[in-house]
């Protein structure tokens, strides 16, 4: 099963390597890592993908809150939420198929970042999926790609319901809400 981490971590030297070194410990493989600022003054937001089984995502989310300089985590992997990935893709161009090229780029609702007569840059946002199918049609067609470049998922929930948002409005966290629904279920 894919879980995909959001942790909030102080924004110093050394907190990204603690994260790589934990799951190296842990043997979990990281598919995909994005880390940036954040709302939070002194903070980076960290967006982690990787696949494992239900107990080990406890079992890592529990590893990353014990982890120093990490303030806040969130497995967001089954709660409603919205995906995104960028992709930066240089091809090379000519001519007869600079029009083509363009009209690829329309079709994805991406756009062209930088244009030279022998390249063009693309840029694109979505879903891995979107970013997939227009990679597969570039190779497909007569456009050579010299360069390629992707960021990593980036992961927010739908609404504001992160659990830091969730403290500060004064509900209960996920775990509290299934823990009282195991603990209900069981009394019954």
């Amino acid at each position: 099963m894919v879980h995909t981490f959001v942790a909030y971590v102080e924004d110093i030297p050394g907190v990204l390597t603690r994260v790589a070194s934990l799951f190296r410990r842990l043997n979990i493989n990281i598919q995909s890592l994005t880390v940036g600022g954040s709302e939070r003054p002194g903070l980076s937001r960290l967006t982690l993908v990787c696949e494992s089984s239900g107990e080990a995502s406890h079992r890592i989310r529990a590893s990353l809150f014990k982890l120093e300089n990490v303030v806040d985590v969130d497995d967001i992997a089954q709660a409603p939420s919205v995906t995104r990935e960028l992709a930066l893709i240089k091809v090379a161009v000519t001519a007869q198929t600079r029009s083509q090229v363009f009209e690829l780029v329309e079709v994805f609702r991406a756009r062209i970042v930088d244009l030279t007569s022998e390249s063009l840059m693309i840029e694109m946002t979505g879903v891995e999926s979107k970013i997939e199918g227009l990679i597969e049609i570039l190779k497909a067609s007569d456009c050579r790609i010299l360069e390629l470049c992707r960021s990593g998922k980036m992961t927010m929930r739908r609404g504001h319901h992160t659990s830091g948002v969730l403290r500060a409005l004064g509900a209960k966290s996920n775990e509290e809400v299934v823990a009282g629904a195991i603990a209900g279920g069981e009394s019954d």
